[in-house]
């Protein structure tokens, strides 16, 4: 499986969170709500994830094991870098051709 499309939407506002991405695999199923989280080591990316009623937040979708969970998170990185390389605008896309090339 893999990664064939990547959005980033940069978030404007203060704070940790940079960016929320969508990611589609193999051209086939999206995955939403991603986010680009400024963490102490550096950017890493937090799955979607929904409070329960006890107040716990649990991934919605994740990937269930480790060279999956690589391949989501080093093309939403990539694209969120590119989109950083480029001026303010909304929304940025890395087609297939380019995270294909990942694989």
């Amino acid at each position: 499986m893999n990664v064939t499309n990547v959005k980033i939407r940069r978030v404007v506002a203060e704070g940790r969170m940079k960016a929320l991405a969508s990611i589609t695999l193999d051209h086939e199923f999206v995955v939403h709500d991603l986010r680009v989280i400024e963490g102490n080591g550096g950017l890493f990316v937090a799955m979607p994830s929904k409070r329960t009623q006890e107040g716990i937040f649990r991934d919605v979708a994740h990937p269930i094991n480790a060279l999956m969970r690589k391949k989501v998170e080093d093309s939403v990185l990539e694209a969120y870098a590119a989109r950083e390389d480029q001026e303010e605008g909304i929304g940025y896309e890395v087609s297939s051709a380019q995270t294909a090339d990942q694989a």
